[in-house]
């Protein structure tokens, strides 16, 4: 163990301590804390600790990884329960929470029944991050004042990403950016899963100067998706946003909104022309009979096909984050991928292809598919576990599309709904769900609208409680955000 694991263990538990306590004393320490766990998750393995770490293994988690990120969800979901806002419960139980859980245990289980069982430890800690952060969430987003910090601090972090994005290309020359999350194709995910939030924002009752933040947000959002040159990336974005849109704003014709209009449709055709033949060339790579249909590429049909041979050998699949150990040492081969096994979960494998090899790198990759990855992995429960699981997510956001209110409360539940519809759309062709800067947003992103389900319920509970009261007022008695005293503790 090194220096910097050492210094981790010591130095982690005693953080975590502290700042329960600052976030318990100190509501607007607690709202610093949110904003930065919302600023800094995709920027999760900047900031990282790996334990046991195997940094050799292709799989979705290489090590038991502390972050500074679960230093401030646990402060915040201890803070809140312990030091609640004036007028809200310590506790509730969120949407979504209970089959969250069942997932967790039957991953566990998974585990437990597979060989080798260290990468699926690996795995199983990330998922236990992830509740943690989605509870911490969920329980300090109650009003609208928190709301709004969400819609700042995301639309910074996405700017932030926007503006690497060009500095990478244009400055330091890289054909596909991918920000800082290493890959771009998960920059891509990145932005499919978080413009549509700027859209719903945008359309919002909310300041001005938050609009305008969120609309240099979104155009940089935008702009860097193309960036990325991911086919499947920029069909979705524009998908998601117009789905949005629609969704959102008013059918009122007026002057103002013909001319929005007229100015985006000439931006899109710029940017298209100036873009289009970086976005012909990299459409022309491949088409979907090479991609599915051909049998002797890798191209996306191979990762299928994995996912069916491991799944008629062992319905229960080969256990969580194996993926890349058993398609390496038997499935690859079996269906005449020449991959170099590995040697164990503690020796480095080799990484020298021979003459014959007829793959591009040693060892196999993660499935480049979420549902081919579960299937695999966790077998054909592990599958209909998930697809339960985002059923329900895309339930609680549908709730918000059927009564049309500029309210943020309402509103922003519409765009988190179309944000989990890019991430799904991606996750068909991507792993990148479980990729630790998406999964850490996703679970952000999840935990804040499940507060939003919980806040409409609990509106709606106050109505039929009080019918006398009129719905402006119902509505009035959720606070509102004030700037001058944003950070001020309540």
């Amino acid at each position: 163990m090194g220096n910097k694991e050492l210094l981790g263990l010591t130095m982690i538990p005693a953080a975590i301590l502290g700042g329960i306590v600052v976030a318990s004393f100190s509501k607007r320490i607690r709202d610093v804390f949110f904003v930065l766990l919302v600023f800094l998750a995709p920027l999760i393995e900047r900031v990282d600790v790996n334990f046991v770490s195997r940094e050799w293994y292709r799989g979705t988690s290489r090590g038991f990884e502390v972050s500074l990120l679960d230093i401030l969800s646990l402060s915040l979901l201890f803070s809140s329960i312990l030091a609640p806002r004036r007028g809200t419960s310590r506790m509730y139980l969120p949407a979504s929470l209970g089959l969250m859980v069942l997932f967790f245990v039957y991953a566990g289980v998974n585990v437990l029944v597979s060989d080798p069982r260290l990468f699926g430890y690996f795995e199983l800690f990330k998922l236990a991050r992830g509740l943690i952060l989605f509870l911490a969430v969920a329980f300090y987003l109650r009003t609208e004042r928190e709301l709004r910090l969400l819609i700042l601090a995301l639309a910074v972090s996405v700017a932030f990403q926007g503006v690497m994005a060009f500095k990478q290309r244009y400055i330091d020359g890289i054909h596909r950016v991918p920000g800082t999350l290493d890959d771009s194709n998960s920059l891509s995910v990145f932005f499919c899963m978080t413009a549509p939030f700027f859209v719903a924002a945008i359309n919002s009752q909310i300041p001005k100067w938050l609009k305008l933040t969120c609309v240099a947000t979104l155009i940089l959002a935008v702009l860097a998706e193309i960036l990325t040159i991911s086919r499947a990336g920029i069909v979705i974005v524009a998908m998601v946003l117009v789905g949005t849109t629609l969704a959102t704003i008013s059918w009122r014709v007026t002057a103002r909104k013909l001319i929005i209009a007229s100015f985006i449709f000439v931006g899109v055709i710029g940017v298209t022309a100036k873009s289009w033949k970086t976005l012909q060339a990299r459409f022309a790579e491949s088409n979907l009979e090479q991609e599915y249909g051909h049998k002797k590429n890798m191209g996306r049909g191979y990762y299928i096909r994995i996912a069916e041979a491991i799944a008629e050998d062992n319905w229960l699949g080969v256990g969580l984050n194996n993926w890349s150990f058993w398609v390496s040492n038997k499935y690859g081969p079996k269906l005449g991928y020449k991959f170099v096994p590995y040697r164990g979960t503690d020796t480095e494998p080799s990484y020298i292809l021979p003459p014959d090899s007829n793959v591009d790198m040693p060892q196999a990759a993660p499935a480049h598919s979420l549902a081919a990855l579960t299937l695999g992995e966790m077998g054909i429960p592990g599958l209909v576990l998930l697809a339960l699981l985002w059923l329900r997510w895309f339930q609680m956001g549908a709730v918000f599309l059927w009564q049309r209110t500029s309210e943020p409360m309402r509103r922003m539940g519409i765009g988190i709904f179309f944000c989990l519809g890019g991430l799904f759309l991606q996750s068909l062709t991507e792993w990148v769900f479980r990729h630790s800067p998406i999964y850490y947003t996703a679970h952000i992103l999840i935990g804040s609208l499940a507060a939003l389900y919980y806040n409409k319920k609990r509106e709606r509970r106050v109505a039929e409680a009080e019918p006398a009261m009129s719905r402006p007022q119902v509505a009035g008695a959720f606070s509102r955000f004030n700037p001058a005293t944003a950070f001020q503790p309540s």
